[in-house]
């Protein structure tokens, strides 16, 4: 036979145990992470913009999105770029002001920050977020592959994929949509730059994934 409750009546439930980042994604780190290309053949194609924005929890295991850190890219020698992708994103290849990086130095920028939250939150891995999170991703690990970078943080095929979440939240697949059936901001004009795309992203995940029950941390 079950114990009898004996809080006082009307009294609150107790509160589970405050989740972590740690706990709460089994020791990933989920980076959002969105990136502007030359096409969408990540094997020909040039990584031309990255941008990262790590993610944090409040005491209540909610979780936020931090500030981004992007940078531009030079197209990598033997990569290729189709016009009709610059006429999406906007990209000025020769803009005096695009300050392009190499895509080593260019990672290395990005990394940064999300092993600054790897080891703040004491996880083992990253996890890439993203809207059609495997076109970021393997523009990501084309771009690794490219330059011979030995510390990429992010798993080399798991992700958390917002198409799919905002799909069974809200009915919706297209960012944009998906933004305005959850509530949350979408300025069409601002589209298409890797820093606006990641920063809208890590809005529906965070609040998807607060609006989701929360399991017990404690429970393995």
């Amino acid at each position: 036979m079950s114990e009898p409750d004996v809080r006082a009546e009307g009294a609150p439930p107790t509160p589970p145990p405050s989740a972590t980042l740690q706990t709460r994604f089994r020791g990933f780190m989920p980076i959002v992470v969105d990136v502007e290309t030359g096409g969408f053949d990540w094997n020909r194609h040039a990584l031309l913009e990255i941008a990262v924005v790590p993610l944090d929890i409040d005491a209540d295991g909610r979780i936020f999105p931090c500030p981004p850190t992007s940078a531009h890219v030079i197209p990598a020698p033997g990569t290729l770029i189709d016009p009709k992708s610059l006429e999406v994103t906007g990209i000025v290849l020769d803009h005096p002001f695009r300050n392009a990086k190499t895509e080593r130095v260019a990672l290395d920028e990005v990394f940064a920050p999300v092993r600054e939250a790897m080891k703040k939150h004491g996880c083992h891995r990253a996890i890439l977020v993203g809207h059609n999170a495997h076109f970021d991703l393997n523009f990501l690990n084309a771009a690794v592959a490219r330059c011979g970078h030995k510390r990429n943080p992010f798993h080399p095929f798991s992700v958390f994929d917002t198409v799919s979440l905002a799909g069974v939240a809200y009915g919706q697949t297209v960012l944009g949509r998906a933004l305005q059936a959850a509530g949350l901001p979408w300025n069409a004009a601002e589209a298409h730059s890797a820093v606006y795309d990641a920063e809208r992203t890590a809005e529906l995940f965070c609040k998807i994934v607060n609006a989701w029950p929360q399991a017990d941390a404690s429970v393995a």
